[in-house]
């Protein structure tokens, strides 16, 4: 039963499939049913058309033979004496014998005291009452109906005409024909069935031609469409191949100029990207030396600029904090050069991501005392560890803690980590100036700061935030960002348990405490860690 419900799944999703995917499937489906339309609309109107004209004709030739059965049957019964009953009744029905002959009628009913009635096989019909009252208005003048006769369980249509005839001492009778049309009905039904037939066979052929043209203008496209796909998955060297001088042709020589144009550049931008990324390597390492020598004379001068006058004093130190900051440069470019060039390596080991925000809440301790904001550690479900890197991981909680505490307004940050079971998730929420929407999108760009003239704390190098966001996406997470004027922010680092995130959110990105931004308390029961 299974095998059998998946077959029919199958076989349902085949069609659809096949609309979907085949632009030749869908023109020969389109131009069918166009054509089924067209061809139905001629051939409605050609049967209308065929069975009026064959009715017409029938119906003039009946009303002329009926017409010729009436002057000879009343010729046959005008000479006849009216004294004379037998001569009467018999002239009836030679009259009605007459008329059925020499009209070649079906049946022939005549109406008078007496009511003679000659009906076709298997029919029970006299004239209809608005047929007998129009004869019976009329001295003369032959009227006609269409009628039906059910003949055995056919019905077949007919014609009855209607005329009156006089006898010679002034009495009059109704002398009505029946015509059955079963012949006409007949020939109707074969030009039907021809006109079915040949619209059917029609619309086979034009599927066909349809199908093999629509193949003959497709095949290009299917071709430049997979040539589209090579090129988009690295293989610049594919070309559509050009033949004769149609559009299609045009289409290809475009194409092909287009693949060109984009493999120079694209080439280009990888010679220069290689270049620069060798130039910021070749850079950091060879400052890496004379930085060592310097870093170690500025620590000779900071460790005696107690011995120094105060001016000096100052410059040991401003020295010392600069040289820091140079290294943390270097450091970061050395990681962006090699993230660029998809040379960083992941060492993954089951981290707990509580343990890594209690570390990095100790180690930036100094910082939240200096700028007065306590740091609060929320941890309702994410001591479960994950597979990830211990030390990349830190230095994304680290940037993103440092730049809540730098932004805060010394106002309470929040660090909050919990799980699922598809993903563990460390959140940092301050609740400082804010950003607007166009600050919130680039806040990730390498070099970029929201206000460059503001002070701060600790010398960053405008490159925490990007080098995090690669950090996350190494190991297949996300790092999100909410901000508003105002209202703080809200970084949400969101890392995958198994092979894919989904849209599972341990930790939200849009925070439910709002309401009380303004409060000097966090929000919930927090648990202090030590700042």
């Amino acid at each position: 039963m299974l095998a059998v419900a998946v077959g029919a799944r199958r076989a349902l999703r085949t069609p659809g499939h096949l609309w979907r995917r085949s632009m030749r499937v869908r023109t020969m489906l389109i131009t069918l049913l166009l054509s089924s339309i067209a061809m139905l609309v001629v051939g409605v109107f050609l049967s209308y058309t065929i069975g009026q004209g064959l009715f017409a004709d029938q119906r003039d030739q009946v009303l002329s033979l009926s017409s010729r059965a009436v002057v000879d049957a009343q010729t046959s019964v005008q000479t006849v004496p009216s004294y004379d009953v037998t001569s009467l009744s018999t002239a009836r029905f030679n009259a009605v014998a007459l008329a059925r002959t020499t009209g070649r009628a079906d049946g022939v009913v005549w109406i008078d005291n007496s009511g003679v009635y000659d009906l076709p096989r298997g029919s029970s019909l006299l004239p209809r009452a608005d047929l007998e009252r129009s004869v019976s208005r009329t001295s003369g003048g032959q009227q006609w109906q269409s009628i039906s006769i059910d003949d055995g369980g056919r019905v077949d249509p007919a014609i009855i005409t209607g005329d009156v005839i006089s006898f010679g001492n002034g009495q009059r009778a109704q002398i009505y024909l029946i015509y059955n049309l079963a012949n006409v009905q007949d020939t109707l039904v074969v030009v039907q069935r021809a006109l079915l037939v040949g619209g059917l066979t029609l619309l086979a052929l034009i599927a066909a031609v349809v199908y093999v043209v629509a193949g003959l203008v497709t095949a290009p496209l299917k071709q430049a469409a997979a040539t589209s796909e090579q090129l988009a998955d690295g293989r610049l060297e594919q070309r559509i191949p050009e033949r004769g001088e149609d559009v299609v042709a045009t289409l290809a020589r475009s194409f092909n100029r287009m693949a060109e144009s984009m493999q120079r550049q694209i080439t280009q931008l990888g010679n220069l990207s290689r270049v620069q990324q060798r130039f910021v390597s070749d850079v950091s390492h060879e400052l890496r030396t004379p930085l060592t020598t310097i870093r170690l004379a500025s620590d000779v001068l900071y460790g005696s600029r107690d011995r120094y006058d105060a001016p000096t004093a100052r410059s040991a130190e401003l020295l010392r904090t600069q040289v820091q900051r140079f290294e943390a440069l270097l450091a970061d470019l050395l990681e962006i050069s090699r993230i660029d060039a998809q040379a960083a390596d992941v060492a993954e080991e089951p981290t707990s991501l509580v343990d890594v925000a209690r570390e990095t809440i100790d180690s930036l301790g100094g910082l939240a005392e200096e700028v007065g904001s306590s740091v609060h550690l929320v941890a309702p479900g994410g001591h479960a560890p994950v597979d990830a890197d211990a030390r990349r991981i830190a230095r994304i909680a680290r940037n993103l803690l440092a730049n809540a505490l730098e932004h805060g307004e010394g106002r309470p940050v929040v660090v909050t980590v919990d799980s699922s079971e598809a993903a563990v998730a460390l959140g940092v929420r301050d609740h400082g100036v804010g950003m607007s929407d166009e600050e919130a999108e680039r806040v990730f760009d390498r070099f970029w700061r929201a206000d460059p003239s503001r002070r701060r704390r600790i010398g960053g190098t405008g490159l925490g935030l990007a080098i995090s966001l690669e950090d996350a996406q190494l190991h297949g997470g996300t790092l999100e960002v909410w901000s508003r004027k105002g209202d703080g922010a809200n970084f949400v680092l969101t890392l995958p348990r198994g092979e894919g995130l989904g849209d599972d959110r341990p930790v939200p990105l849009h925070p439910a405490d709002l309401q009380s931004v303004r409060s000097r308390e966090p929000v919930g029961e927090p648990v202090p860690v030590r700042s």
